[in-house]
């Protein structure tokens, strides 16, 4: 197990170099300008005031250079100033980043709970009114936009409705001990970013129990005169639960990407939100202090996927 994990991990350190590369060069080449952007409006900014700030964050470096001493600090876990906040970026991430796993981790039962649910209820129902209601909607889910989506769930639910919030964790004035409020704020959010996830996991477990169900092992449950319930439950679900561990990396990968897009909607304060925002008025040690944190995740989802599936599978041995 142990060599198994190290070698996975080795294997990460090219895919994470390379984000670095193409992350680095798109910040620093992208229009724009980060010294005149957070110095607009300053009174008295004179051209040697530019010339000594660009100097002092080392922009004035070609770009490989600017890319060795990059990585050389934040291999030491310095991923360096923030332009506009003046604090270190990877502190400010790491103070955003429980708001964004709340949601992920909360889209990702949704995921579970619905998805799972909706693709055996499918398969047991295959053929009928039930079948196809749910099959449309798992194309649906494909479909639709997300920010297209949570924008009419906010029309509809917070502003007409007004049965939950539109934004932000807690209401005005409420404690973070609140629980029932924090539950509604996070409702919406949530909900749109597994919409993905639901229709796959829909889908793929309709066509998987399906294929369970017709095989040898099941019928010679039923004959043995063992339950619906327990045939289904018991035998057919967690064969047909292998492929969906499969895709986990997938959709834990989809979670942390959609999570910039959904906190931008919601206005959820998180580390897709904060990274958005320092992209906009390019503070590079954000950015970048971003995307290889979120990129570092996905690296660690993907191994939590094939330590899983050797759980849920005994056929398979991690070596």
């Amino acid at each position: 197990m142990r060599e198994f994990v190290i070698r996975r991990l080795l294997y990460a350190i090219p895919t994470l170099i390379g984000i670095s590369i193409i992350t680095f060069a798109i910040a620093r080449l992208s229009p724009g300008d980060p010294i005149r952007l957070f110095t607009f409006g300053v009174q008295n900014f004179t051209q040697d005031d530019y010339n000594r700030l660009v100097h002092a964050y080392g922009l004035d470096k070609p770009l490989p250079l600017q890319y060795v001493d990059w990585v050389t600090k934040a291999l030491q876990g310095n991923f360096g100033d923030s332009f506009i906040y003046h604090r270190e970026a990877f502190t400010m991430l790491t103070e955003r980043l429980g708001a964004t796993l709340e949601l992920a981790i909360a889209a990702l039962i949704l995921q579970i709970l619905i998805g799972v649910t909706l693709g055996v209820l499918a398969a047991l129902r295959r053929g009928s009114w039930v079948d196809n209601v749910i099959r449309v909607l798992g194309v649906a889910g494909h479909a639709v936009p997300a920010f297209w989506l949570g924008q009419i769930l906010i029309i509809v639910f917070a502003i007409n409705l007004r049965w939950l919030p539109s934004q932000g964790l807690l209401g005005v004035g409420k404690s973070q001990t609140d629980v029932l409020d924090y539950a509604r704020h996070l409702l919406l959010p949530a909900f749109v970013l597994a919409l993905t996830g639901i229709a796959i996991y829909s889908r793929i477990l309709r066509t998987e129990t399906l294929d369970v169900l017709s095989q040898d092992f099941i019928r010679t449950a039923h004959a043995k005169g063992l339950r619906e319930r327990t045939v289904v439950y018991g035998h057919a679900l967690r064969n047909a639960l292998i492929p969906v561990v499969t895709a986990l990396g997938g959709i834990l990968a989809t979670l942390v990407g959609g999570a910039l897009v959904i906190e931008q909607v919601f206005s959820w304060p998180g580390v897709g939100q904060f990274t958005f925002q320092a992209a906009i008025a390019k503070d590079y040690p954000i950015v970048q202090a971003g995307v290889m944190f979120t990129s570092t995740l996905l690296v660690l989802s993907y191994l939590l996927r094939d330590l899983t599936y050797a759980f849920v599978d005994p056929r398979i041995k991690v070596k």
